[in-house]
């Protein structure tokens, strides 16, 4: 991964995440924020997202230098993490898949929905060998395939189950956390099958020699959401608000410029240009504000997964939508 200069206490912070803390290890070693104006945003990422992005720009840090704000960035291996630790209070603001979303707020976790990214279907999908006898979705019955608990892969696979006539029941889930433990498991070929998202996603098609055997489309709109401690979020409105400028000006420069998207990140995230060139042009970016309409497609999944019993208690989604009007 590629290292980020954070302080010595947020590297603790991390070290723990990657350790595989709770949540409960993580608080304590970071200060619970203040529900006051901030001067230090703590802000989570992933590898190529929106957030990834503006980090590359460096727009954000001169937004915010004339209100005296400094940002710290922080980077995770998945969206779990991420969110276990907004909950800690070890970062202030990031995002996570769809999934990840459903799952926090389950387990009352107690983080809010502040906006939404456009839909991304083909960022994520399952790969199988080149040569398996593996041809449709059927063919995945009885066989192991990887995914993670609550990552947006897992919803992908039940609708693609639902679609072929099969129940989640009828295949051998492997849960994997990381996208790296998740193509060491496809190449040892203890697996039959393997769900990833970008740019591990596109990383795997271009390393090994596989065919995608099906991606989002027509199944899920696999968004990123963007969250926030709700008490955070309302007394840092005006700042969130910059935030969420600079990250519109970052995406319509993205749309714009994907070639300079992939010279941008290729050396910060020490991915190979050919990777991010195919994860990008597959790519629509955009923040958007949430609506009813994106609640309704949260719902389905919150649904889904109530049904299978993979989250404790169905829930309401747009219980936890907080609007701010920052989009």
């Amino acid at each position: 991964m590629h290292p980020n200069p954070l302080s010595s206490s947020a590297v603790s912070r991390r070290l723990l995440l990657r350790a595989g803390a709770g949540a409960a290890a993580i608080a304590t070693c970071a200060p619970l924020f203040a529900q006051s104006r901030a001067k230090l945003l703590r802000i989570g990422y992933q590898k190529f997202n929106t957030l990834n992005i503006l980090k590359g720009t460096g727009q954000l840090e001169k937004a915010l230098a004339p209100s005296g704000v400094k940002v710290e960035w922080a980077e995770f291996l998945g969206g779990s993490q991420l969110s276990e630790a907004l909950a800690a209070g070890a970062i202030d603001f990031g995002h996570a898949s769809d999934g990840i979303g459903v799952f926090q707020q389950a387990s009352g976790k107690g983080l809010a929905y502040l906006a939404a990214e456009s839909p991304y279907p083909r960022g994520v999908g399952f790969l199988v060998p080149r040569e398996s006898p593996i041809r449709s979705v059927r063919d995945l019955r009885g066989k192991k395939v990887v995914t993670g608990r609550g990552y947006n892969t897992q919803y992908v696979l039940i609708r693609a189950l639902e679609a072929a006539g099969l129940r989640y029941e009828d295949i051998d889930p492997v849960y994997i956390v990381t996208a790296s433990d998740t193509v060491a498991a496809y190449q040892s070929g203890s697996v039959a099958a393997i769900g990833l998202w970008d740019p591990f996603l596109a990383g795997a098609q271009v390393a090994t020699d596989s065919r995608l055997l099906f991606d989002g489309t027509g199944l899920s709109g696999n968004r990123t959401y963007h969250f926030a401690q709700p008490g955070f979020a309302r007394a840092n409105q005006e700042l969130l608000r910059t935030v969420f400028t600079e990250l519109r000006k970052a995406n319509e420069w993205a749309q714009a410029h994907p070639a300079d998207v992939v010279a941008t990140l290729a050396p910060q995230l020490k991915v190979e240009p050919k990777v991010l060139a195919l994860a990008t042009e597959r790519r629509q970016y955009g923040a958007v504000a949430l609506t009813p309409a994106i609640a309704q497609e949260q719902q389905g999944l919150a649904d889904v997964f109530a049904q299978l019993k993979l989250i404790p208690k169905p829930i309401e989604v747009k219980e936890a939508f907080l609007d701010l009007d920052l989009v």
